[in-house]
């Protein structure tokens, strides 16, 4: 029959206290490391998102200049065509040649209005694309720095 040593059992011999403080401080460490690579990481795409509401901004301001030039530009087209029209209204003779004359400058300026809605329609469509490229190229960007290797 075996004996059991009573040493053996009540020993702590296999525990040792100076490896688990290595491993704590091994994992510590790769903590650590891995916190100060993510907030260098958040960093730089704060600094980025930064820098491209920036850009979206100022490519907004100049969308909304060019925009309002347009339509500066629409008004003056009209106020000088209505005017163009006034003063051969005053040079009217028959009731025929005023009904013509009426006729004309509504179909041309119906016509003039469909020509600059699709002029103010296309500028603001580039300027909405400009607005959004950036955020978008940021936004893809910044996912891809993010993703898990």
């Amino acid at each position: 029959m075996a004996t059991i040593k009573t040493d053996d059992v009540f020993s702590i011999a296999s525990f040792d206290p100076s490896k688990l403080a290595e491993s704590f401080r091994e994992f510590a460490e790769k903590g650590a490391q891995q916190s100060k690579e993510a907030y260098a990481k958040l960093r730089t795409a704060g600094e980025e998102a930064g820098k491209t509401l920036e850009a979206t901004v100022q490519t907004a301001q100049a969308g909304t200049v060019e925009i309002g030039l347009k339509a500066i530009d629409v008004l003056r087209v009209n106020a000088e065509t209505s005017l163009s029209h006034m003063e051969a209204l005053l040079g009217v003779k028959s009731v025929a040649e005023f009904v013509e004359l009426q006729t004309a400058f509504i179909r041309k300026h119906a016509e003039l209005t469909v020509e600059q809605a699709k002029s103010i329609q296309e500028t603001t469509k580039q300027v909405a694309e400009k607005l959004a490229k950036p955020s978008k190229e940021a936004a893809e960007k910044a996912m891809a720095s993010f993703k898990v290797a």
